[in-house]
Parts: structure tokens; C-alpha cells; sequence
């Protein structure tokens, strides 16, 4: 029953552990494209000392195979003789030898296909992982290229959005407005003093001197017309 719930409450610290692991990843994706690539070469070097076993017994199988191949042959070369010599003892044991090499070899050619299927394998795998591992460091740069490039076209939006214009146009509409009132009080001005009594009645006078001027000037021609008469 402890041992239960003990394993519940280490499930459960590991899944809060999971999600801290993931809320601090999705803030600093630097660190999650490490902890990736770590974890990849780790892989990498574990298949390749794997790797490494299966090429040695690879070539193990192979220096044992081309050794009983020889040993077949020279057996066969033995036989040979001891059939020449008449040496039927020798024969025999000979004979024997060679259906054990015979077996050995046989055994060991399956042996050595199935290592060699397994190195070739073992090597793919490899250069698969090597490549991944390649691949997620070309990711993480041209990812967290982008990630800057977004940050940055936020932090300018942000800006954007901070400048408020309103102060700037409040401020520009007061002076509007009283550019607005002075031209308002000149214009009001002109057309008060248009209409004010004083001023029409100055307009009045002159227009009175001009008539009385020219009366005037016109009583002096005639009186001279009758002067220049009277002397002829």
C-alpha cells in the first residue's frame, strides 16, 4: 500500500517537474534546442560505441572465416598427400578435419552476413542521428533567428502602440482654437468698427468736406471765367 502511493506522489512530482521543465523551455527555447541536441549526441556516442561492438565482431567473424578457409585448404592439400601415400589413418583424421571445418565455415558465413547486416544498420542509424543532430543545430539558429526577429518586430509594435498622440493633438487643438478666437475677435473688430456711429459719422463729415470743396472750386472757376470777360 506505501509502496503505492509512494510511486503515485513520485508520478505526480515528476509530472509538475515535466511542466516546470516545459514552462521554462517555452521561455528560454535556447535551452530546449540544448537539452534536444544534448540528448542527441548523447545517443550519438551511446550508438556509436554499439556501432564500434558490432564492426569488431564484424571483423572478428571475418579474420575467423578467411582463418578456417585456409586451414580447408590446406587440410584438402594434406588429404591429397596422405591419399598418394596410401596413409589411411592419417586419411581419416584428416577427413574428419575437414567436415569440422567444413561446419565452422558454413556456421560462421551466416554469422558473418547477419554482423555484416548489422553493422550496415548499426552505421545507418548512425549517420541518421548525425545527421538529426545537424539538422536540429541548423534549426535552432534559423529558429531563434526567427524568434529574435519576431521579438523585436513586438517590441516596435509595443512602441508603436505606446505613443499616444492624444497630448499632442489635445496641445495642437488649443492653439487651433485660439488662433480660431483671435482671427474671430480681429474680424469682429473690423465689423464693429464698421458699424460704430463715430466712425459714420467721420465718413459722413468727409464726404460732406469733399462736396463743400468742390462747390467751393467750382465758384472760383466761374468767378475767374467773369474776371477774364469783363477785361476784354
Amino acid at each position: 500500500m506505501a509502496s503505492g502511493i509512494g510511486a503515485r506522489l513520485y508520478n505526480l512530482w515528476r509530472g509538475f517537474l515535466s511542466l516546470w521543465v516545459s514552462d521554462l523551455e517555452k521561455g528560454h527555447p535556447e535551452i530546449a534546442y540544448e537539452n534536444a541536441i544534448n540528448a542527441m549526441v548523447e545517443k550519438f556516442a551511446a550508438l556509436k560505441k554499439a556501432t564500434a561492438g558490432i564492426i569488431r565482431r564484424r571483423d572478428d567473424l571475418t579474420a575467423r572465416l578467411e582463418s578456417a578457409r585456409t586451414e580447408l585448404k590446406q587440410v584438402e592439400v594434406d588429404l591429397g598427400a596422405a591419399l598418394a601415400t596410401d596413409q589411411k589413418d592419417l586419411g581419416l583424421v584428416l577427413i574428419q578435419k575437414k567436415q569440422a571445418l567444413v561446419e565452422q565455415i558454413a556456421e560462421l558465413e551466416a554469422e558473418l552476413s547477419q554482423a555484416v547486416g548489422d553493422a550496415d544498420g548499426a552505421k545507418a542509424s548512425l549517420l541518421q542521428v548525425q545527421s538529426e543532430i545537424g539538422k536540429l543545430k541548423a534549426e535552432k539558429d534559423r529558429m531563434l533567428g526567427k524568434l529574435a526577429s519576431a521579438q523585436a518586430r513586438l517590441r516596435i509594435q509595443e512602441q508603436l502602440e505606446g505613443l499616444s498622440v492624444d497630448a499632442e493633438v489635445k496641445a495642437l487643438e488649443g492653439v487651433r482654437d485660439h488662433i480660431k478666437t483671435a482671427v474671430a475677435e480681429a474680424n469682429l473688430g473690423q465689423e464693429l468698427g464698421s458699424s460704430d456711429l463715430d466712425t459714420r459719422l467721420a465718413k459722413l463729415r468727409q464726404s460732406a468736406g469733399s462736396v463743400t470743396a468742390g462747390d467751393e472750386w467750382e465758384k472760383l472757376k466761374a468767378a475767374r471765367a467773369q474776371g477774364a470777360q469783363r477785361t476784354l
